[in-house]
């Protein structure tokens, strides 16, 4: 967590092969993401990352079913068109532009799972979504970590979401990790006064604001 600009989504992007740090490394498992082209292979497989915006992250031009089946032929994981197909459903057909906003997004969460990853980098996957939608993506990825195992790097600006979903926290202010600790403790007895300050921004109703 942070506010924009801090460092988020760079740290987010270099952990799912997107991005090439200037700097230091990335170990997963004792390898280092960027510095074994052939371990680097091996690990994308293991990795999805779920957008922040559902619409500038699916092609517009392409039906769901071929975004979701994407994964699969760019990672060699399916060795024909029939076994493609039959990890895509039917009913997918459909382009982008035909869904809501919050249909968008499963159909992104849909898109990462479908390679069978055991890391997701999800970047603010439900800021784009109204409120009620934002809790129904957030419970379907946590029935789907319980079912698949799955490990998240979730990152966010909302207290709320954080506090629902995290299990630890750390917490970035000018590209640099200045807390980072159990959830509950960080949120309710933060020890940076950066973090206390995040914290402190939140509005709540009932509570007079400055002006």
């Amino acid at each position: 967590m942070g506010e924009s600009g801090s460092g988020k989504s760079t740290v987010a992007r270099m952990i799912a092969g997107l991005t090439r740090p200037t700097a230091g490394s990335i170990v997963i498992d004792g390898h280092d993401r960027w510095a074994d082209p052939a371990s680097a292979a091996a690990l994308r497989r293991r990795f999805q990352m779920i957008f922040q915006d559902p619409y500038a992250s699916l092609n517009p031009r392409w039906k769901v079913g071929q975004l979701i089946a994407e994964p699969l032929q760019v990672l060699g994981l399916s060795s024909s068109a029939a076994e493609t197909a039959e990890r895509v459903q039917e009913a997918l057909r459909r382009y982008p532009h035909q869904f809501s906003g919050g249909q968008r997004q499963r159909i992104a969460i849909a898109r990462s799972l479908v390679s069978r990853p055991e890391f997701i980098v999800c970047d603010e996957p439900t800021s784009s979504l109204d409120v009620s939608v934002q809790a129904q993506v957030l419970n379907l990825m946590q029935d789907l970590q319980d079912e698949f195992g799955l490990t998240y790097l979730l990152i966010s600006h909302n207290l709320a979401v954080v506090r629902h979903m995290c299990d630890t926290v750390s917490v970035m202010q000018q590209d640099r990790l200045v807390e980072l600790g159990d959830a509950a403790q960080v949120l309710t007895a933060p020890a940076h006064d950066y973090t206390r300050a995040l914290i402190a921004a939140v509005p709540h109703l009932g509570r007079a604001q400055p002006g």
